[in-house]
């Protein structure tokens, strides 16, 4: 009754799953194969789109997904009359069974509170992290924790009881396991949400349910550890955060640098090592959700002057640089043309010092120095400035060319962003000959590379994001098709924050006390 395309008989089914995919069939001709391939690609096409589907508070996009399934070889034996046993070691028969996957694209918040349950139970782990990275956006931190100690982890409501499962002590061992795993990564990944100093009450409540419903877990120790932790921040200084995190010295250590020391003292490649020492540990602390933006575009509201604390770190440092390399092309009124080239091209040596090491930041800082106007106006001492060097700075400044929305320098992160080493390119024969002994000695040492990107482009694409995309959809409902697009820039930022940690370096007292204490010109002075 069901014989095969053109078979005079019935066929065996195919016991070998590997060999059913795509293996040749032989005899049959070229239309045969083709054929056999084009079946076997809709086969393979595992995923469909079937629509939206609306529920009170929630809308789902959804899609099929066919699901390969290995059934145990003695069951095709059974039906062909062959015991198990007589089969060789590892066939088996493939079986396919299609799948409903619901996608939240935007709910009230306690459904997506609900969903983070949802999730659990289905390993979608990256919705509880898009989920923990934007909230902010749409909610505080006591809403959500309100919401999912008091209504859906509650283990000791009626609720618990009537959920119709066997047993409601099976029940609530499946609340108390994603409650307990969705606090563990909402600790884990964004501490800084439970800073509020000084009586920090989201994560005293948070103790408070834990000592309650899960008493000695792994989530009581962690919510412990934290608040001893922000105690002692708050004990040891003003605003509960650090407002830098720059190497200082003890006063019994200071050292004599009488002055702003001679720039010129200080190898090339070791002010680019500190600096990227500085920007690494700033670009580390960054809180990622402080980066959205419909968070850091209420920074210059007179109210939230503390907003943010983390990113202005890194925005001061950054301006630092740009005027310290400003003060020292211009500081000294004594300086002549040809001592402010050299100047000039130390810079540039620093700038390229900066590009071996990953540091996007401080490398963008001296660009923007060297071209601003009270440099660029210098048309003598840029003469004087040798031309090698100057088309090393013409291939620096080209990487953050804003053609086609910054195309160059975004796509330099997305190459090197976590890879050990830089990847140069140069015109300049022995530029490239120079970088690449460097990149050697590197690689000869074991020296691997993070990278510290330029924070402003991140800002800008989520202010954008912010922007472009709407806060709630028809209904009031949470779009959170928005969270999802600003999670993949969040998602970046974290990827590199971690690539920073490759960095090995240690403070140089020497300079870091030259580079605080330097005497930056204003904008009059310049």
């Amino acid at each position: 009754a069901g014989g095969g395309l053109g078979a005079p008989r019935p066929r065996r089914p195919t016991l070998r799953g590997h060999r059913e995919q795509g293996a040749p069939c032989r005899g049959r001709g070229p239309e045969r194969k083709l054929r056999m391939k084009l079946l076997w690609q809709a086969k393979m096409s595992s995923i469909q789109d079937w629509g939206e589907e609306v529920e009170e508070g929630a809308v789902y996009h959804v899609t099929l997904k066919r699901v390969q399934i290995q059934q145990a070889a003695n069951k095709g034996a059974r039906w062909l009359g062959v015991e198990g046993d007589q089969l060789p070691p590892g066939h088996t028969v493939s079986q396919y069974e299609t799948c409903k996957i619901r996608t939240i694209k935007a709910g009230t918040l306690e459904k997506l509170v609900e969903n983070l349950l949802t999730a659990f139970g289905d390993n979608d782990f990256t919705y509880i992290s898009i989920f923990l990275s934007t909230y902010r956006g749409f909610a505080s931190t006591k809403e959500v924790l309100e919401l999912l100690l008091d209504r859906f982890g509650n283990l000791t409501s009626p609720n618990c009881e009537e959920d119709g499962s066997p047993s409601s002590s099976e029940s609530k061992t499946v609340i108390r396991n994603a409650v307990a795993s969705i606090l563990r990564a909402w600790l884990d990944q964004c501490a800084e949400d439970f800073r509020e100093p000084p009586h920090f009450p989201c994560l005293q409540k948070l103790l408070d349910y834990l000592k309650r419903m899960m008493p000695g877990s792994d989530p009581e120790r962690r919510a412990q550890n934290l608040l001893e932790q922000f105690q002692k921040q708050e004990v040891e200084t003003d605003n509960g955060f650090p407002s830098t995190i720059f190497f200082s010295l003890e006063e019994e250590e200071e050292l004599e640098v009488g002055g702003p020391a001679e720039f010129t003292s200080f190898p090339e490649d070791l002010v680019a090592e500190q600096l990227t020492y500085m920007d690494a540990q700033l670009f580390k602390k960054v809180v990622p959700h402080h980066c959205l933006g419909c968070i850091w575009s209420r920074r210059d509201k007179k109210e939230n002057k503390h907003l943010a604390p983390t990113i202005r770190a890194t925005i001061s440092q950054f301006n630092t640089l740009t005027k310290c390399v400003v003060s020292t092309i211009l500081g000294g009124k004594e300086l002549k043309t040809q001592q402010r080239a050299k100047v000039i091209e130390k810079w540039i040596n620093i700038a390229h010092e900066c590009r071996i090491l990953k540091n996007f930041s401080s490398l963008r800082a001296i660009i923007s120095a060297l071209q601003s106007n009270s440099i660029y106006r210098l048309k003598k001492t840029w003469a004087a400035v040798p031309k090698d060097r100057m088309l090393m700075f013409e291939e620096l400044s080209d990487i953050f060319s804003d053609h086609n929305n910054h195309l160059t320098s975004r796509e330099l992160l997305m190459k090197e962003g976590t890879s050990k080493f830089a990847n140069l390119d140069s015109s300049v024969k022995e530029n490239q000959k120079r970088t690449q002994r460097r990149l050697q000695l590197q690689k000869d040492m074991g020296v691997m590379q993070g990278t510290v990107p330029y924070l402003g482009t991140f800002l800008t694409d989520l202010t954008m994001l912010d922007t472009a995309l709407q806060d709630y959809i028809e209904g009031g409902l949470i779009n959170f098709e928005k969270r999802r697009r600003e999670f993949e820039v969040i998602a970046q930022i974290k990827l590199l924050q971690s690539a920073c940690n490759s960095y090995c370096m240690t403070p140089d007292p020497k300079f870091i006390q030259w580079f605080q204490r330097q005497q930056l010109l204003t904008e009059e002075e310049r």
